[in-house]
């Protein structure tokens, strides 16, 4: 249904990966499409192609007022021909902060409700009363995540990934890495870096397997200790990796999920928590769309796309 960029492995120099002779790489998939960026683009692909299928001509999605993914259901639903309604947590602030404004421009419906609200979207009863405001939809849950979502996030790992021994992604609703897991190959070992705060993740991860009925061939550990805060929280440690990495390899990373899995790798090295010899695979999930509201929001310079 999308068009995309070739995907491409780009390896990382760097004095502490030579110190403990592992190999690093990361996969640049912030590059496979200018907005639909990341696991986006595969959350979304065989779901605009089932809407299109079942003659749906209206996407419904949640989120909050910076989401990635309300921005990248604009955009995709704009591409596909589709008309989009975004339901967004919390008042309507103006002006609308970047996220909002750009997603508005690629066509999108903003339509604001309460926090209290919010918490119902899954509801039967809440979901009949969108459904009498907006006519027939098709709906895509917050974050994206379904079995088709897992069905595209499965396909994120090519043949030629099976060199890795160790494959880092961040993890946000878990839809990726859920996909992740299923594609794994005997032997490989999966990291999800978590961007919630608390020990919820983890029966969240494996009710997710259950779901779908997933039996990774491979080994997969969540870490909840990189969350600095929880979710969308950050400290200065954080804002100054951002940047090293950014002078480092010239590659922009989000302070919301990407920078906090580099980080937990980067910190899982120096501990030596690897073999020597060990690959590791960093995803960069994108999202960086988030950068310019995150400056919005905090006064924080961050790299950009006009470095």
């Amino acid at each position: 249904m999308l068009l995309e960029n070739p995907v491409q492995n780009q390896w990382l120099d760097h004095p502490l990966f030579e110190e403990k002779e592992v190999e690093v790489a990361i996969k640049r998939l912030d590059l496979i499409h200018p907005v639909i960026s990341g696991n986006k683009f595969y959350k979304l692909n065989y779901n605009l192609e089932e809407a299109l299928k079942t003659n749906k001509n209206i996407i419904l999605t949640f989120g909050g007022a910076y989401s990635n993914h309300i921005s990248a259901v604009a955009l995709a639903a704009k591409v596909a021909g589709l008309k989009s309604i975004g339901i967004i947590r919390g008042e309507k602030v103006m002006p609308l902060n970047p996220t909002l404004e750009e997603a508005e421009s690629n066509g999108m419906h903003l339509h604001f409700i309460s926090r209290e609200s919010y918490r119902n979207k899954t509801q039967p009863d809440f979901m009949e009363e969108l459904k009498s405001q907006f006519d027939d939809f098709y709906l895509i849950p917050e974050g994206g995540t379904n079995a088709l979502a897992i069905q595209g996030t499965n396909e994120i790992l090519k043949e030629t990934d099976s060199i890795f021994s160790h494959i880092f992604t961040p993890i946000g609703t878990g839809g990726t890495f859920a996909g992740l897991s299923k594609s794994l190959e005997k032997g490989q070992n999966l990291l999800g870096v978590s961007s919630l705060k608390g020990k919820f993740i983890h029966s969240e991860i494996e009710n997710l397997l259950t779901q779908y009925d997933i039996s990774p061939k491979g080994n997969f550990k969540i870490l909840d200790q990189y969350h600095f805060g929880g979710y969308a929280k950050y400290n200065q440690e954080l804002i100054e990796f951002i940047w090293s990495f950014f002078e480092d390899f010239g590659i922009i990373l989000d302070p919301i999920y990407t920078s906090k899995m580099a980080f937990a790798a980067w910190d899982l090295v120096a501990t030596n928590h690897f073999s020597k010899g060990s690959k590791i695979l960093l995803l960069h999930t994108g999202g960086l769309q988030g950068n310019k509201g995150f400056t919005n929001r905090t006064g924080i310079k961050l790299p950009d796309f006009s470095e």
